[in-house]
């Protein structure tokens, strides 16, 4: 796969040429900000706080500064471009835009309200925070400006689409389509919203009423009758009638009830169409409830999905969430509660394919890296909220860096010693891992990657340390050691830190926006990394 080239930088160069300067401006903490909800240098893996005007300074000094119009715009580049880790984020600075006192912002917040908000969840995670942003004040959130970008909306919508969407997700955070729909005083654009917007209003017999004898066009029609289905399968206790309305009309789980999914023949049906992410999260839970069992049909299902080619790649799944999942599976127990299962070896055969196949869903980045494991210290620990070793995680890293970026140096250190580390395409991961931890550890100096490199004559774009120590001891600082390697490789280089193992500790307080630090490690961080060298943030 060739490198994107679709993007462009957030960092002025100077008169060289060159990325000059290296300060941390209000641009780049809000780009950092709607990456990974925080305006500092440490994204923290698999955290899910809750987005508020305390961590938006920069949005905010943006604000005051007449430039909420490009606020906006970053934020549908980083909601649409798939750069970001969460969607919290964008949606916050729409909706804090959106109330903005320079009509220019709010229009532009309005604007942008349906690229953003792709699906009830956004839509409803919007309005909460507007709700959230207004607490306190004597005004209500529904002007006309509001009430005009909910209805666009719905209006905008492909019906049968937006059909869909309604049965599909109908409440989040306290918000309803009922109360949106009421509030917004929505006015259907076409019959067949006004149809979606009755029956969600109104329920189905209302529908049913008015539409009885009413004459109905095409579109209408066809909305009508998915209703129908989804209507049919609420009230319908034949598995058999379930499954088939299912594969008929490509109902997903969301739209099912409870019992309906405690059926195996249901479930039959539906892991055929089912998304793949979806699979791998629930794939424990379907073993402990024996919906999946040696030599089933439901089980050889999923390991043909597993092994299709051309579904991973439909999928888009990164080599890394297969890991987390594999691993997880393969532990047989959830992280939290008390559920229990037996893995199931063609499963895990099945996915330890889909594993090395889906190295050709990640997109270059078309930078020379360096990936440096830190052998210092023992590999055994565990990264933290997942079930896989330090060690393993490490090796996955590296491997997929290594056989997706054309540039890429390996490397291991410790005891103030440095070796490259060849690292073939044919070689298992269990090969890498036994590669990495075949060297006598020692005591942690993460600098020794980075003076490597400029002692050797070395240009690199990107140096990646992954280190067990949460706690790191340096013989120099590391923002000297880049230093240095950018004066004399004339290289705009970055480096990005990962404690696999710590909860919060940063490289050292910096104001150089070509350093960051991870603390653990999940799929986020690679977007996080990709967009730092991509100069995104």
């Amino acid at each position: 796969m060739e490198p994107s080239e679709n993007t462009t930088s957030n960092h002025a160069p100077n008169s060289t040429g060159a990325e000059g300067s290296w300060e941390i401006s209000d641009k780049t903490r809000l780009c950092r900000f709607l990456c990974y909800g925080s305006e500092g240098e440490i994204y923290t893996a698999r955290e899910q706080g809750r987005v508020a005007t305390e961590t938006a300074g920069a949005l905010l000094s943006l604000l005051q500064e007449g430039r909420g119009a490009e606020a906006v715009e970053e934020a549908k580049r980083f909601a649409q471009g798939g750069r970001a880790v969460r969607p919290g984020p964008a949606l916050f600075t729409l909706a804090l835009c959106s109330q903005h006192s320079e009509l220019k912002t709010r229009q532009a917040a309005f604007k942008a309200l349906r690229e953003v908000c792709r699906d009830p969840a956004h839509l409803f995670s919007f309005v909460q925070y507007k709700k959230e942003l207004k607490e306190g004040m004597k005004c209500g959130i529904w002007g006309r400006a509001l009430r005009k970008a909910v209805s666009d909306w719905y209006n905008e919508q492909d019906p049968l689409s937006l059909a869909a969407a309604v049965t599909r997700c109908k409440q989040r955070e306290g918000w309803s389509h009922q109360d949106l729909l009421r509030l917004s005083h929505t006015k259907p654009a076409t019959e067949a919203v006004a149809l979606i917007s009755k029956y969600v209003t109104k329920g189905w017999k209302e529908v049913q009423a008015a539409y009885a004898d009413k004459e109905k066009s095409e579109e209408v029609v066809k909305v009508l009758s998915y209703l129908e289905v989804v209507e049919k399968v609420k009230h319908s206790c034949d598995e058999v009638e379930v499954s088939g309305l299912i594969e008929e009309h490509k109902l997903e789980r969301e739209q099912l009830l409870t019992d309906h999914l405690r059926s195996k023949q249901v479930w039959s049906t539906l892991l055929k169409e089912i998304s793949l992410h979806s699979i791998l999260k629930i794939l424990g839970k379907m073993t402990s409830n024996k919906l999946l069992e040696p030599r089933s049909a439901e089980t050889q299902t999923i390991c043909e999905r597993l092994q299709n080619e051309s579904s991973l790649k439909k999928a888009n799944i990164h080599p890394f969430s297969i890991l987390l999942a594999s691993e997880n599976y393969k532990r047989g127990q959830g992280f939290q509660g008390k559920t229990k299962w037996e893995a199931d070896g063609s499963i895990l055969k099945a996915m330890d394919w889909a594993f090395y196949t889906s190295f050709q869903n990640v997109e270059p980045v078309g930078k020379r890296f360096v990936v440096a494991v830190d052998v210092g210290t023992s590999l055994t620990s565990i990264v933290p909220g997942t079930a896989i070793s330090t060690a393993v995680a490490a090796a996955a890293i590296t491997m997929i860096f290594a056989r997706t970026e054309s540039n890429t140096q390996v490397l291991a250190f410790s005891e103030g010693a440095v070796v490259p580390c060849s690292l073939s395409a044919d070689m298992s991961l269990a090969e890498v891992t036994a590669e990495l931890v075949k060297f006598p550890s020692g005591s942690t100096d993460c600098t020794l990657p980075v003076t490597w490199a400029t002692e050797n004559g070395k240009s690199v774009d990107m140096f990646i340390i992954l280190t067990n120590n949460p706690l790191w001891t340096f013989t120099a600082s590391p923002l000297d050691s880049l230093k240095k390697h950018r004066h004399a490789s004339g290289t705009d280089s970055k480096l990005v830190m990962c404690g696999l193992t710590s909860i919060g500790h940063a490289i050292a307080d910096t104001e150089d926006r070509g350093l960051l630090s991870i603390c653990g490690f999940d799929l986020g961080a690679f977007s996080v990394i990709r967009n730092l060298a991509l100069d995104l943030i």
